[in-house]
C-alpha cells in the first residue's frame, strides 16, 4: 500500500520511467524486423510482414481492455489489503485471456478471410502473408496472457518488473528473428515463429515473477488461487462488463486515428505520407504521457481501496502537474527539432515539405492531450469504465461534427484542428462523468 508521504515528485518519476522506456522499446521491435527482411528477404516478405503486424495490431489492439481493466481491479484490491482477491482478479483475467486466444485460434481462418478481403496486396504478397498469420497467430493465448499479468504488475505499482518483462519480450524477439530470418533463411515465416516462440517464453517468465510476487504478499493459510473466489458470478460479470466498455471506448479511439488517415488520404499521397510521419511524433509523445497515465492508474485504484481521499488527491495532484510539464515539453520539442525528425523518417523533399508546414498543430496537440491521458488513468484505476466508454462516444460526435465543419473551410488545417478539438474533447467529456 502506498503511503501518503511517498507521493512525491521524485517517487512519481521514479514509477514512470521504467514504464516509459518498456513503451519505447516497442517501436524497436518493428525496425529490427525491418531491417532483417529488408535485408535477407524479399520484397514480398517485407510487405507480408506490414500486412501481417497490420492485422496482428488491431486484432490484440481490440483485447487492450485485459490489461486496463485487471489494472483497476487489481488496485483497488491491492489498496484494501485484499490480496486473495487480488491474487482472484489475475484468475479470472487470465481465464479470459487464454478463452479468448484459443478462441482466436479456432476462427482463425475467418479473421485472415475477412482481413484480407480489406487489404489490398498483390497474390504473392498474400500467400506470405497468410503464412505469417497462420504460424502467429498460435501465439494469441500468450499474448493476451501477458496483457493480463502486465495489468496486474501495473495496477501494483511494479513498473521496473513490468520493463523486465516488456524488455524480454522485445530482446528476446529480436534475437530469434535475427536467428530465424537472417541466419536460417525463413523469411516471413521465420520472423513468426520468432515472435511466437518469444511471446510463450515471456508469459512463462511474467508468470513465474508474478506468482514469486504475489507469494510473498500471501498470507499464511490462504488457497493461493481459491476457485469458488475466480468464479464468483457477480465479480465475473462486473469483469466482463467493464471489459466490454473498455473495449468499445478502444475501438472508438482506434476509428477516431483511423477517420484522420483515411481524410488525409483524400488530400493527396503526400498529404498521407506527411500526416502519417506526424503521428509517429505524437506516438513518441504518448510513451512519456502513457507512463503517468499508468501510474496513476495504480495510484487511484490504491486509494480507492484504502478509502484515503488524501491519497487520492495528492496522487492526482501531482501526477498531472507533471504530465502537464512533459506534455508542453514535449511539444515545444516537436515544435523545435520537429524538422530534424521529419528529415530522419523521410528523404522524400515534398512530404518533408507538408509535414514541416502543420508542426504547430502537432506540438498543441501533444501540449493539449496529457489531460485526456490523465483522466483515463484516472477512470481505469477507478474502474469507471461505463462513463469511459459514454465519455469516448460524446468525444467522437464532437470529433466528427468538427472534422465535417472545419476541413470545407480550411482542409488540411482543418482536419488538424479537428484533432487538436477530438483531444481536448476526450479530457471534457471524462471531466463532465468524473
Amino acid at each position: 500500500m502506498f503511503s501518503i508521504e511517498k507521493i512525491t515528485y521524485s517517487f512519481l518519476l521514479k514509477k514512470a520511467w521504467p514504464i516509459i522506456l518498456a513503451n519505447a522499446s516497442v517501436p524497436l521491435l518493428g525496425l529490427v524486423d525491418t531491417a532483417v527482411i529488408g535485408n535477407t528477404g524479399s520484397v514480398e516478405d517485407l510487405g507480408a510482414i506490414a500486412f501481417g503486424a497490420l492485422i496482428f495490431s488491431f486484432v490484440y489492439w481490440s483485447f487492450g481492455f485485459l490489461r486496463m481493466g485487471t489494472t483497476g481491479f487489481v488496485a483497488q484490491a491491492f489498496g484494501a489489503g485484499e490480496h486473495c482477491e487480488l491474487r482472484a482478479v489475475l484468475g479470472r483475467a487470465l481465464l479470459l485471456a487464454i478463452g479468448l486466444g484459443l478462441l482466436l485460434i479456432v476462427l482463425q481462418q475467418p479473421i485472415q478471410q475477412l482481413a484480407f478481403i480489406l487489404l489490398d496486396g498483390s497474390d504473392a504478397v498474400e500467400g506470405i502473408s497468410r503464412s505469417y498469420f497462420s504460424i502467429r497467430i498460435w501465439g494469441a493465448p500468450a499474448t493476451l496472457s501477458i496483457f493480463a499479468l502486465m495489468g496486474l504488475l501495473i495496477g501494483m505499482g511494479e513498473s521496473r518488473l513490468l520493463l523486465i518483462l516488456q524488455l524480454f519480450l522485445n530482446l528476446s524477439n529480436i534475437v530469434l528473428d535475427v536467428l530465424f530470418a537472417g541466419v536460417f533463411g525463413w523469411g516471413a515465416d521465420g520472423i513468426a515463429l520468432g515472435t511466437v516462440v518469444s511471446e510463450w517464453a515471456t508469459v512463462a517468465l511474467a508468470l513465474f515473477l508474478v506468482v514469486r510476487l504475489l507469494k510473498i504478499k500471501a498470507q499464511g493459510g490462504d488457497q493461493f488461487w481459491p476457485l469458488q473466489l475466480i468464479l464468483n458470478k457477480q465479480k465475473l460479470v462486473r469483469m466482463m462488463s467493464a471489459n466490454a466498455d473498455i473495449m468499445i471506448r478502444t475501438l472508438l479511439l482506434v476509428s477516431s486515428f483511423a477517420l484522420f488517415t483515411n481524410q488525409s488520404a483524400q488530400y493527396g499521397d503526400e498529404v498521407l505520407a506527411a500526416n502519417h510521419i506526424l503521428l509517429q511524433l505524437v506516438s513518441f509523445a504518448a510513451f512519456f504521457l502513457d507512463g503517468y497515465a499508468f501510474v496513476v492508474e495504480s495510484l487511484v485504484g490504491s486509494a480507492i481501496g484504502a478509502k484515503k481521499i488524501e491519497l487520492f488527491d495528492r496522487s492526482i495532484g501531482k501526477s498531472t502537474v507533471l504530465a502537464a510539464i512533459t506534455a508542453v515539453l514535449l511539444g515545444l520539442i516537436a515544435l523545435v527539432f520537429g524538422d530534424f525528425a521529419i528529415s530522419l523518417l523521410t528523404d522524400i523533399q515534398l512530404v518533408r515539405e507538408v509535414a514541416n508546414s502543420f508542426l504547430l498543430f502537432v506540438a498543441v496537440y501533444i501540449a493539449c492531450s496529457f489531460a485526456a491521458f490523465q483522466l483515463d488513468g484516472i477512470f481505469i484505476g477507478a474502474s469507471f469504465t461505463k462513463q469511459m466508454r459514454n465519455a469516448s462516444i460524446v468525444s467522437i460526435a464532437v470529433f466528427v461534427a468538427a472534422w465535417w465543419l472545419l476541413t470545407p473551410l480550411f482542409a488540411v488545417s482543418g482536419l488538424w484542428w479537428a484533432m487538436i478539438i477530438y483531444v481536448v474533447a476526450r479530457a471534457l467529456a471524462l471531466l463532465f462523468y468524473s
